[in-house]
């Protein structure tokens, strides 16, 4: 696959442009049967810009703006939730459907088990193409995706599984056919049978976060954030259409927001941020899936312990201490 690079990414995407050319150079046969001098000089000068490449996409990520994090949250390349459940779900049976009006495949879920636990697990998927993004409408899912999401939530409860949460998700879908068909109420009522599962929930955060199509799924006992996702009651862009009617001002806002990992964590809005390789997730899925899955694993076994009257009652004390002054 391509790599795609963001505008403030130029001068890497010239270094490794130039190491790809380095090495088709490498890769051609010599003009002269037994020539292998220059080939040893090309490697050494690939070694170098590979250096320069790491040196300089430490330094880019070491003072990434919130704007700039807005840009790697909605990297085309991350690994989205179907890429999670792959790797960390074993045995997964995937379920379908609201039971009372669709299936809405912007919003996955099922059951199997996460290091031999069972588990119901529920993610909103973007897709990773254009056919795919369609079929899954970019993540925004529609009123009987969030009714799917309580129905398994619920069902979670009535067998004692935890349930595990992906989000990746722009926002619920803003079409007037969600709001015909009660989107408000179905964000509302998952929400509602997120806070009151008697089960053990662990939301994770993977890429954007917005809105209440997040907090449909995010009203967790813990809740976990990769360094460079983001999470917020509005986008950036749609915070500068609303106060300033200026879209250029969307770094602004996201600046003014709070919606990186490290604010969310210092206004104890989430638990716990997981650390993405140099340059992002995009370009080291396999690796930031697992520190993902570590990540949970170190944090279910306490839930696990609890009685459900416990884990209701910490998850209550734990939104309301949200904002509480003093």
């Amino acid at each position: 696959m391509t790599r795609q690079f963001l505008d403030f990414e130029k001068p890497v995407a010239e270094l490794e442009q130039r190491i790809d050319s380095l090495r088709e150079t490498m890769a051609a046969p010599p003009a002269v049967s037994g020539e292998a001098a220059p080939a040893i000089d090309v490697a050494a000068e690939i070694a170098q810009l590979e250096d320069k490449v790491d040196r300089q996409l430490r330094a880019t990520y070491a003072k990434l703006t919130p704007a700039q994090k807005v840009q790697v949250a909605r990297h085309a390349q991350r690994p989205h939730a179907l890429d999670y459940i792959a790797r960390l779900i074993t045995d997964f049976v995937p379920l379908a459907g609201d039971r009372a009006f669709a299936e809405d495949q912007a919003v996955v879920g099922g059951i199997g088990r996460f290091e031999g636990q069972p588990v119901v697990v529920i993610g909103t998927e973007r897709g990773f193409d254009t056919e795919s993004r369609i079929r899954h409408n970019f993540g925004m899912a529609k009123p009987e995706g969030y009714r799917k999401a309580r129905r398994l939530i619920e069902l979670a409860g009535r067998f004692g599984l935890p349930i595990l949460t992906l989000v990746d998700t722009s926002g619920a879908f803003p079409g007037i056919e969600a709001e015909a068909r009660g989107q408000a109420e179905a964000i509302a009522a998952s929400i509602d049978a997120c806070l009151t599962a008697p089960v053990p929930l662990i939301a994770t955060v993977i890429g954007e976060g917005g809105s209440g199509g997040a907090i449909a799924l995010a009203a967790a006992d813990r809740i976990l954030m990769l360094e460079h996702a983001i999470y917020s009651v509005i986008s950036p862009e749609g915070c500068a259409a609303i106060l300033w009617r200026d879209a250029a001002q969307a770094p602004v806002a996201a600046e003014a927001l709070k919606l990186t990992a490290a604010d969310l964590q210092r206004l104890h809005l989430i638990d716990t941020v997981i650390g993405e390789p140099i340059g992002g997730a995009h370009r080291e899925p396999n690796a930031v899936i697992d520190a993902v899955g570590r990540a949970i694993a170190s944090a279910l076994p306490d839930l696990l312990a609890l009685r459900p009257e416990a884990l209701l009652a910490q998850r209550r004390e734990k939104f309301l201490a949200m904002g509480r002054l003093g």
